[in-house]
């Protein structure tokens, strides 16, 4: 049976360091949720806390109607993938599949069924009789995820599960846990630093920083309406420009930016947009234009960069060093005065830090 998984104002120290903040989360019956962060950002102390691996200073942790929060984890029943495989050397690999069904005392033959069915599932039923030390990486990753999958636990949990792998085997694996955790409909909790991965696998992505969830969406919101300058910058916005509205005019509004430079903003875009905020773009939401009388920011151009598909521009304005791409068409030479154009529908506005 498939439960939610919550988390209530969890807080959790390693000595007199707190590590994580009152941490509040929520994963729906059947949803992966990925916690994404960088090294020490508290994702993977999140996950053991659920785990039972490490005891929380304060708040609560459940799974359905049932109280983790004390309970050993042993009698959390959840499945973990871990990045290490985590196998045993010395046991098959169906014998590594069933472990866990032996554990909970299923008779031999039920569980050699159950595990040479899962084994089928990922693909491995030929390598049974394998063991671990034989197989590659990836058949390492389909066994454990296997182990994990066979006892059916109300909740799957994955740390950084393909960091050992090369980089289309992590591409095809990521395919495969989706496919199986839908396929089961598994509540499942996914840690991971890398954002193309949380994306492409998540219905949900938490961003994580110094023991906090900065922002907590699906992968699309996330990408595309950062809720603050943190999350922008982490998912790839180079250009953060402080803005101050000089002028509300029904469906516009003009804000100035550094150096006197103003910009109309049209509201149905942009909907609340505050007397102080700050335009967020990546480089692909200001456009290189030589047209001295473009409605945007001056600059001067520095290094361009070849892109394939644009060139690239660092460029020096009034408003300070931005990134902003030019069309191929038209290359234009570092050095010379140009007006970076904001492509409004890959704009997003921001409150102030």
């Amino acid at each position: 049976m498939t439960h939610p998984l919550t988390v209530e104002h969890l807080t959790a120290h390693y000595g007199t360091t707190k590590v994580l903040d009152d941490l509040s989360l929520n994963v729906g019956a059947g949803e992966l949720v990925s916690l994404l962060g960088a090294s020490g950002c508290g994702k993977t102390t999140t996950l053991r806390l659920v785990a039972g691996f490490l005891e929380p200073t304060a708040g609560a942790i459940r799974l359905g109607d049932t109280d983790l929060t004390k309970l050993p984890a042993y009698k959390r029943g959840i499945g973990l993938v871990f990045q290490n495989y985590a196998l045993f050397p010395h046991l098959s690999v169906l014998d590594n599949v069933a472990f866990g069904l032996k554990q909970r005392g299923i008779a031999a033959a039920d569980r050699t069924k159950r595990a040479g069915a899962m084994l089928e599932r990922v693909g491995l039923s030929q390598l049974g009789d394998r063991l671990p030390g034989a197989l590659s990486g990836g058949q390492k990753q389909r066994v454990a995820l296997a182990r994990a999958l066979v006892v059916e636990p109300p909740l799957l949990m994955f740390d950084e599960p393909l960091s050992n792998l090369d980089a289309k085997l992590r591409v095809d694996m990521r395919v495969e846990i989706r496919k199986l955790q839908q396929a089961n409909n598994t509540t499942a909790l996914y840690v991971t630093h890398d954002q193309e991965e949380a994306f492409s696998i998540s219905d949900r992505v938490a961003i994580m920083h110094q023991g906090r969830i900065m922002q907590l969406d699906t992968p699309e919101v996330l990408y595309q309406r950062p809720a603050n300058a943190f999350v922008a910058r982490f998912v790839g916005f180079e250009n953060l420009i402080p803005m101050k509205v000089t002028a509300r005019e029904g469906e516009n509004v003009k804000a100035q930016a550094p150096g006197g430079v103003e910009l109309s903003l049209p509201v149905s875009r942009f909907e609340n947009i505050p007397d102080d905020f700050v335009l967020a773009t990546r480089a692909d939401g200001l456009s290189v234009t030589a047209d001295p009388n473009a409605q945007g920011i001056p600059t001067t151009l520095g290094l361009r960069t070849y892109l394939g598909r644009a060139y690239q521009y660092q460029c020096d304005s009034a408003a300070g060093p931005l990134l902003a791409n030019g069309p191929l068409s038209s290359p234009l030479e570092p050095g010379s005065t140009a007006k970076l154009v904001p492509v409004l529908d890959q704009c997003s506005i921001l409150k102030p830090e």
